[in-house]
């Protein structure tokens, strides 16, 4: 009985965590700042806190951030903000919502 209680309480959060789905969006900057190896890892090292980030991947070659965010939490402005907190500047090539899953 214990087991079926305990299940039941799990299928309650899970179906909760969708009814709470988040406004993920996708941001890609080009930040000519960042060519080489020691770039990328300053702009790693900096972005990953800024509140609201789910993702970070980072391109030396074409120079480009892509982020995926929680824009309830953030927004690509305070992004932006935070790549000037260490000197580079980030210049959006797109932004688009996240296809929720079903």
């Amino acid at each position: 009985m214990k087991r079926i209680g305990l299940l039941f309480l799990l299928a309650v959060a899970l179906g909760s965590l969708n009814v709470s789905a988040k406004d993920m969006r996708k941001v890609i900057f080009k930040v000519q700042q960042m060519h080489c190896e020691m770039c990328e890892k300053k702009v790693k090292d900096n972005i990953s806190f800024e509140k609201g980030l789910k993702k970070l991947d980072t391109d030396v070659k074409t120079r480009t951030v892509t982020i995926v965010y929680d824009a309830d939490k953030t927004s690509v402005d305070k992004l932006k903000e935070g790549f000037a907190k260490f000197d580079y500047e980030a210049k959006v090539i797109s932004d688009s919502p996240m296809k929720k899953k079903k």
